[in-house]
């Protein structure tokens, strides 16, 4: 039943975290910016910041506690992996990551660095330095993200009437008992690079000017934050989201992608975009459509409901800031 699934991803571990950055959000929203930095955006999958005939995007990214110390090798991985996905889904290619790790033993960081090493080869992006404590009474991890983009994808240009495209990679399989799906650790890096490539092109061609990364919050708590930064509604079918054959719907709502992102696009550019990823073998399905009022509401079959009013209840606290 529609309403109970909307109880249950209202309730997800994803949505709640992503409530947290409210606290941050209020007091940045207090502070009198320097007149170079309130150029920039927040809210954003990275900060995009003015240089020359582009932008520098900057991002960090900290690793889930109960990943770190169950799975180092793959939060060492997913350490690298999420930042670079953030430089991609904002139009951009990466630079260089920096690390910041802590552990009780050298021995207890060796499967995160060799996590972190292995993405760092695969996705071509070196580790040009951080921070390292092996003589922590903690583990802890945290990555951060240089890159560069001539033209942005960012959270800000959502705009009525435009489709909500889902572009992801089914050519995975569920990552152990986490809630991730991963179509990347066993995939060739020229293969990797060529898919994540597809996002700078769309950014460049100026087939696309808004969109995030499918994060931790799934596709509706992503589809939430765009639409919060845009000052937009939207309306999700969820009939129309493509499910990996092996998940359940809820499975597939409440997953983290190693490839996904929700594009908002005018819908005289959904064909073109779904013609370039068609030869990389991704998926590129409209799910929904952008409205001009301040509600996220969902369908399926013959019900709907508002699953969320940004207008009355703010999720990252970002809009307007």
């Amino acid at each position: 039943m529609l309403a109970d699934l909307a109880i249950r991803l209202r309730q997800s571990i994803g949505m709640e975290q992503k409530q947290d950055i409210q606290t941050i959000a209020r007091k940045l929203a207090k502070l009198n910016l320097a007149p170079a930095a309130s150029s920039i955006l927040l809210g954003d999958d990275c900060a995009a910041i003015p240089d020359r005939d582009g932008y520098l995007l900057f991002a960090a990214e900290g690793m889930w506690p109960t990943l770190v110390a169950n799975d180092p090798w793959f939060a060492g991985w997913c350490s690298v992996l999420v930042n670079v996905s953030d430089i991609y889904a904002m139009g951009g290619r990466p630079i260089a990551v920096v690390d910041a790790l802590w552990t009780e033993s050298t021995v207890q960081a060796e499967l995160l660095w060799q996590g972190m090493i292995t993405a760092s080869q695969r996705f071509n992006v070196p580790i040009v330095g951080g921070h390292t404590n092996c003589h922590s009474d903690y583990q802890a991890l945290s990555v951060s993200i240089l890159g560069r983009a001539n033209q942005l994808i960012t959270s800000f240009n959502a705009q009525t009437g435009d489709t909500l495209l889902l572009l992801t990679d089914f050519n995975g399989q569920p990552y152990g008992l986490y809630p991730c799906w991963d179509a990347a650790t066993q995939v060739k890096s020229a293969i990797l690079r060529e898919k994540l490539e597809l996002l700078p092109q769309l950014a460049e061609m100026q087939l696309c000017d808004a969109g995030k990364d499918v994060s931790m919050g799934g596709i509706i708590g992503t589809a939430l934050m765009l639409l919060e930064t845009s000052g937009c509604g939207a309306m999700i079918d969820l009939d129309a989201i493509p499910v990996p054959p092996v998940l359940s719907l809820e499975q597939w709502l409440l997953s983290f992608p190693s490839y996904g992102f929700l594009l908002s696009v005018r819908p005289s550019q959904v064909e073109r975009i779904q013609q370039l990823a068609q030869p990389l073998d991704l998926v590129c399905a409209p799910i929904g459509q952008v409205t001009a009022d301040s509600q996220l509401s969902l369908k399926q079959g013959d019900d709907s409901l508002c699953f969320w009013d940004i207008a009355q209840d703010a999720l990252t606290g970002f809009a307007g800031v």
